[in-house]
């Protein structure tokens, strides 16, 4: 059966309780000292316990919606016992043999007091002891000619805890965004960064992933282990069988290694946006130092000041009006290094621009042909003969040359592809250069001179 099936339906009146801080506190104290007295508690010890409680705390017990006068009269300890009693959180067994009566935490109970103790307490180490876990159970199951499919589901169970972790520390960064919003002075600021973010974060939880070092060398080995129980063939049959012998069909043992590996690729992949939350930070931290530095100089900080003003305000529109009579909102150092108004193009420009975006059509199988072989056709000495002999006082012009038939064309535009290299021992002038038209052949009048004359 399952165990929320065993919970009572006053089980739940502990959370609508205006004492359940009392209460919580209370189990807390009770399930310390059952742990320590071997799990069975008497009644008085239990009454002590709480009386301890009481007198470190001073807790104020109010009363209940159905408390007696009876109930009133007892001490705060025992209405406290009393009260978790009726309520299912704790349980009492009578031991006829020593005529004594115990009181024991139930089973569904001992649940949400761990929950409690979760809650209650800072676990810097946790992600530390999910790898060494599964470390310890890989190696084992490597190891040991005994070892079952259960100690792989064990690893996966504590690498899944792991991501689990991991994803908390990253669900949990918007708080410390939230606090970090809410500091209005430089000093309060930077101690919710040393004791608070600092504390909290680095120290603790994300020291252990950067600079301990436990789980990356925990990683690497682990991705040893399974890739070298991936490659042996005989051992994983070897596991199969024992498997079907002891009955375990569930899963298979390549599908559990697969499952675990992918994890740790999961958790590469939390720790890597942790990085940057971390760095996202560090950088508003940075920036809201600043802003509370130079807030009341900044034009920037006090148009920020004047928007939260605006936003907390019931009175908006009239806020607003007022504002847009006294200032310029649209100035550029109040919101941008660029211009809110871009001035319009020319209709030449605009003309221009529509032509530039028509697609050109691709060339097809011929024209790529036909150009890789004028590309071919001639040496590059012969293209340098080619205006060697029409130049004239160290200048070829294009418009005083006589084209003929394509073969002369065809240099031309050789020559030109030549004279815009780097290597070229000729340079083109093209300024002002005009259409000539001759033997069919629609060219510009270029000019070819020697570089460095």
């Amino acid at each position: 059966m399952q165990l929320r099936n065993e919970i009572p339906d006053t089980f739940w009146s502990l959370f609508r309780s205006v004492n359940r801080e009392i209460y919580i506190e209370a189990l807390l104290c009770i399930n310390d000292e059952y742990q320590y007295s071997n799990y069975f508690l008497t009644r008085e010890v239990c009454i002590q316990v709480l009386g301890d409680m009481n007198a470190r705390k001073r807790f104020e017990l109010q009363a209940e919606e159905n408390d007696t006068e009876t109930d009133m009269m007892e001490t705060p300890s025992a209405r406290i016992l009393s009260w978790l009693l009726k309520t299912g959180w704790l349980k009492r067994v009578e031991d006829y043999h020593s005529l004594a009566t115990n009181i024991v935490i139930p089973d569904y109970s001992a649940v949400f007091i761990d929950a409690f103790e979760r809650l209650n307490s800072d676990e810097m180490e946790e992600t530390d002891i999910y790898i060494q876990n599964v470390y310890a159970t890989l190696f084992s199951f490597r190891n040991d000619p005994r070892a079952s499919l259960s100690m792989l589901r064990t690893a996966l169970v504590n690498t899944r805890r792991l991501n689990k972790a991991l994803q908390d520390m990253l669900h949990n960064m918007d708080k410390f965004f939230g606090r970090l919003l809410e500091q209005e002075s430089y000093g309060e600021l930077l101690r919710e960064h040393l004791e608070g973010y600092v504390e909290e974060i680095v120290r603790k939880k994300y020291h252990i992933l950067k600079t301990s070092d436990n789980f990356y060398i925990y990683k690497m080995d682990i991705k040893k282990f399974i890739q070298e129980m991936r490659e042996n063939e005989e051992w994983i049959e070897n596991v199969r069988r024992c498997a079907r012998a002891m009955g375990d069909t569930r899963d298979d043992v390549l599908e559990l290694l697969d499952l675990i590996d992918r994890g740790f690729d999961d958790i590469e992949h939390r720790i890597s946006n942790m990085d940057k939350e971390h760095t996202k930070y560090v950088r508003a931290t940075v920036t809201r130092l600043n802003y509370l530095l130079s807030g009341e100089s900044d034009t920037k900080g006090l148009v920020v000041r004047l928007l939260n003003r605006m936003a907390a305000g019931e009175d908006q529109e009239e806020l607003l009006d007022k504002t847009g009579e006294k200032m310029n909102l649209s100035l550029v150092e109040m919101l941008s290094e660029k211009s809110l108004y871009k001035r319009r193009k020319s209709r030449k420009d605009f003309v221009s621009q529509l032509e530039a975006d028509v697609e050109t059509p691709d060339l097809d199988k011929d024209d790529v042909l036909r150009l890789n072989r004028i590309q071919v056709r001639y040496s590059k000495e012969q293209i340098e003969e080619f205006i060697e002999s029409h130049m004239t006082d160290e200048v070829m012009d294009a418009s005083k040359l006589v084209i003929r038939d394509g073969e002369d064309f065809e240099k031309l535009i050789l020559a030109y592809d030549y004279s815009t290299r780097k290597n070229s021992r000729y340079a083109v002038l093209e300024e002002d250069a005009v259409l000539v038209e001759q033997n069919g052949y629609r060219y510009p009048a270029l000019r070819f001179v020697r570089r460095g004359v």
